[in-house]
């Protein structure tokens, strides 16, 4: 979001803060109310507690000058105080438990809305720099929001606490109030012009702070070290980590440096005021022989009054960025996901059409796919092959629906794709991508339960999935099993650690649990790169014989592309060449040249 946008109206702050407060109320609704009270109570209940205490000392005083009644007014002063004082602890520690709870409940709210939206956006957002820059500003403000809301809730007891104060000197004098707020108004137009400062600065390198981020990342990534010693970039990084934490707060300890003579300047003018509002006290007191109480009163509420001023003003442009991303939380819930997707499929397409489909990534204009037409029927075994970058991976995320072609259609039977509920499509799919999830936190086991979440566990699936995936011997060797961890840092009750697994291993779980979801329509892609030629060949043996799936995979061996009922040939984004093996081996053309030295090693 550009600097213009980002410097917030009068307008603007004052609903971004209704805003706060709407939300909050509805996450937390009892506890914001208790809330509201006790920010009243902080602000007030001290002043209240400090003019007991000036009778008190107004009484002492009147009882060592011999009046015999003042005694008596005095120990109830001093009984009013102390109650005072107790109330104020008990609050202090209940409001601690509410602030957590508060905090609490609306952090959850608020994060799990956005992290519902950040996983139903379209696709293509993800390849989206203005998308990752409001993500970045709305995940801050949603990991932040309960503090945003102690802010706001501060932000009123300053306020208030002002506004007692003044009040509270109005009794005293009128002329001490219009002193007071003349004095503070130099601190509070430091203090706006400083936080403006600190608000542009954190702004402008939003850039640097994410690329300090992804350093440090990449630096503390156990699988990446190895890496980076080897390459000898790990001094190289270090420098490079330093030189934008300078960037960053260097820059601003810097500017800050130039405001300290200022606001040592505003500090003096606010002691003098201070000063000149006690020194008429005491005349006060000795001339016209006011209560000697009143001098601790007007000491403590100008005290006051300058503090919840100060705090005011602080505090008011602390929370400006952090409502500018609630703005960018805004925009960023109020993107537009598949929910306007309306047509539910209720059974298995018969056919799959791509119909004259080209497709470029967003901030790009080359075509990854140029006028692709194709068709898949159901139980049709499918494999697109050609060379890295000819756009079968992104063949699939089209059939997927993942992205949306810029021309053409996808459709099923005569469904436009486009149109058709995601959850309802991807419902009838089984799909196994090179880069794969690892469920790390999770049992082997669990790991391949993730293939379907959606029912209870069928165990007669499970076990044919384990021996498709040729899974079932090494997995039974592990320490514990199908319930070992498969990540060494996670530890079992007994103390025993998990495992890492080999590449192989990894891709092997993870057709397991491909093959327990029991779909319908298999889509692999690259799925077996790590496992051994042979061990794939069996396993795509068994389920190019399944006559009742839809089979479509990628991949670059011979032995697995050739059981396919069709092979689609991929050059440069376009379809070249179409047919089976035997077909496309007698043309001679694109596919024969990119198997040659594989298919003179089968004739051997």
């Amino acid at each position: 979001m550009s600097e213009e946008k980002r410097k917030l109206s009068k307008k603007q702050r004052a609903l971004g803060l209704l805003r706060v407060a709407k939300i909050t109320y509805k996450a937390a609704p009892g506890a914001v109310f208790i809330k509201f009270i006790g920010t009243l109570i902080n602000a007030i209940l001290p002043i209240v507690t400090t003019y007991f205490a000036a009778l008190t000392t107004t009484a002492l005083a009147e009882a060592y000058s011999g009046d015999t009644t003042a005694g008596g007014r005095a120990i109830t002063y001093v009984i009013i105080t102390a109650a005072l004082g107790v109330a104020m602890t008990a609050w202090s520690s209940l409001e601690n438990y509410l602030n957590q709870y508060v905090r609490y409940k609306i952090n959850a709210a608020v994060s799990d809305r956005l992290y519902e939206q950040f996983l139903s956006l379209d696709f293509w957002r993800y390849d989206d720099k203005h998308t990752a820059d409001i993500y970045d500003k709305a995940k801050q403000f949603a990991n932040f929001f309960g503090y945003i809301f102690d802010s706001l809730a501060s932000i009123f007891t300053s306020f208030i606490t002002l506004l007692a104060g003044l009040i509270a000197l109005l009794f005293v004098s009128w002329w001490l109030g219009l002193i007071l707020v003349a004095a503070v108004i130099p601190g509070i137009v430091i203090q706006f012009k400083l936080s403006r400062a600190q608000t542009k600065h954190w702004n402008e390198n939003v850039e640097t702070r994410r690329a300090l981020n992804m350093i440090e990342w990449n630096m503390f990534v156990i699988d990446k070290i190895a890496e980076l010693r080897v390459y000898g970039v790990v001094r190289h990084l270090l420098d490079l980590r330093m030189k934008l934490r300078d960037k960053d707060e260097k820059e601003r300890i810097s500017f800050e440096r130039k405001y300290i003579g200022k606001q040592l300047g505003a500090d003096v003018i606010e002691a003098a005021a201070e000063v000149t509002a006690l020194l008429y006290t005491t005349l006060q007191i000795i001339a016209h022989a006011q209560p000697i109480g009143q001098f601790l009163y007007v000491q403590q509420v100008v005290s006051r009054a300058m503090g919840g001023a100060r705090s005011f003003v602080s505090q008011i442009n602390s929370i400006d960025s952090d409502i500018a991303n609630l703005f960018d939380y805004q925009e960023f819930m109020d993107l537009p996901t598949g929910a306007s997707r309306t047509t539910k499929l209720h059974r298995q397409p018969r056919l799959i059409t791509l119909d004259e489909v080209s497709f470029h990534y967003p901030g790009s204009k080359t075509l990854v796919l140029d006028d692709v037409s194709l068709k898949i029927e159901r139980n049709q075994h499918i494999a697109i092959v050609g060379e890295n970058g000819a756009g079968k991976t992104t063949l699939i995320k089209i059939i997927l629906g993942l992205y949306s072609p810029i021309k053409g259609k996808v459709l099923l039977d005569e469904h436009d794709l486009a149109q058709v509920d995601m959850a309802s499509w991807h419902s009838y799919l089984g799909v196994l991508q090179q880069d794969f999830v690892k469920y790390s936190f999770a049992s082997a086991k669990d790991n391949i339960l993730m293939g379907n979440v959606s029912v209870p566990m069928n165990q007669e699936h499970f076990e044919a999935a384990l021996d498709r995936a040729e899974a079932r011997t090494f997995l039974e060797k592990l320490p514990k099993g199908l319930d070992s961890f498969v990540n060494q840092w996670m530890e079992h009750n007994d103390g025993t650690s998990g495992v890492d697994l080999s590449g192989g291993q990894w891709q092997r779980l993870a057709l397991a649990r491909n093959f327990y979801r029991d779909s319908p329509v298999i889509i692999l892609d690259e799925p077996t790169s790590a496992i051994d030629a042979l061990a794939e060949s069996r396993i795509f043996k068994h389920l190019f014989a399944e006559k009742n799936r839809t089979v479509i995979t990628i991949s670059h061996r011979l032995t697995t592309v050739e059981r396919a009922d069709v092979i689609y040939m991929m050059e440069a984004g376009k379809i070249v060449e179409q047919g089976t093996h035997k077909e496309l081996v007698a043309k001679k053309g694109a596919y024969h040249h990119m198997f040659e030295s594989q298919l003179r090693e089968s004739e051997k």
